[in-house]
């Protein structure tokens, strides 16, 4: 696994609260892009937090986000930040894809019209280019043979491919996956994450919060452990899995399968 020079995201010093609670302390995380970067943590640590502030779906408080290089949901002007009007912070998500634990697919739509909705509706797409993007997806996610069915009908471990598919509809630079079979059963979870795996070989720019460590050594380039809402360390697997320098990541390690 290599991963292309430069950095898609960077972030410095993020800081984000809910009312009195401090959920992020000073982030400071760059992905090169090519990279996959696993984020660990345990429940309340701020990781799935910190994914929702790349994309803007939630703002920060203090600190910069970028992406390929651009500020996320703001601009700067003599030292100081500005929030982007709706149209423009939506305009720059659209670049990103994001994988929720749950599907949030669109229930009265069939499987090939919530792909196409995004390129359509918001990019503006011919619907025929967007139609025979939307095959060759779900033909890649192996749910060809799907399109026409509604979601009811799908399996969770269908539904999260076809979420998959839909976020990389919009052909995006960057995946987002915020533990996305953690919503599974058991045996659904294996087709998740061989998508993941097959996606993550074309050279896609992926950050995954997950508790799934076997993809972590697997697949990442770099792990992150959080804890607290700050890096308690990063590195590659083979030593933040292997051979974590803090007590904190050897205790959380401990109580995940692996």
């Amino acid at each position: 696994m290599t991963a292309a020079a430069g950095p898609m995201v960077r972030a410095e010093n993020v800081h984000k609260s809910f009312g009195h609670v401090e959920v992020l302390k000073g982030i400071n995380l760059e992905v090169a892009k090519g990279e996959v970067v696993c984020i660990l943590g345990p429940s309340g640590s701020g990781k799935s937090t910190f994914l929702r502030c790349i994309n803007h779906l939630e703002r920060t408080n203090r600190g910069r986000i970028y992406v390929d290089g651009e500020l996320v949901g703001c601009r700067e002007h003599n030292g100081r930040l500005y929030e982007l009007r709706d149209a423009e912070i939506c305009r720059a998500r659209a670049r990103m894809g994001m994988v929720f634990q749950h599907f949030n697919l669109f229930p009265h739509m069939s499987v090939l019209q919530n792909l196409i909705e995004g390129p359509v509706q918001v990019k503006g797409e011919p619907r025929d280019q967007a139609v025979e993007r939307a095959r060759r997806l779900l033909a890649q996610v192996g749910l060809g043979h799907k399109e026409d069915a509604y979601p009811r009908q799908l399996s969770g471990g269908q539904q999260q491919r076809v979420a998959i598919a839909r976020a990389l509809a919009m052909e995006p630079r960057l995946m987002l996956f915020d533990e996305p079979t953690s919503a599974l059963d058991p045996e659904l979870v294996g087709d998740v994450l061989e998508v993941m795996r097959d996606l993550a070989r074309t050279g896609m720019t992926m950050m995954v919060v997950t508790h799934e460590i076997g993809f972590a050594r697997s697949v990442a380039h770099s792990v992150v452990f959080i804890d607290g809402g700050v890096v308690v360390e990063a590195g590659p697997p083979s030593e933040v899995l292997d051979n974590p320098r803090h007590e904190r990541t050897r205790a959380f390690l401990s109580r995940v399968p692996g």
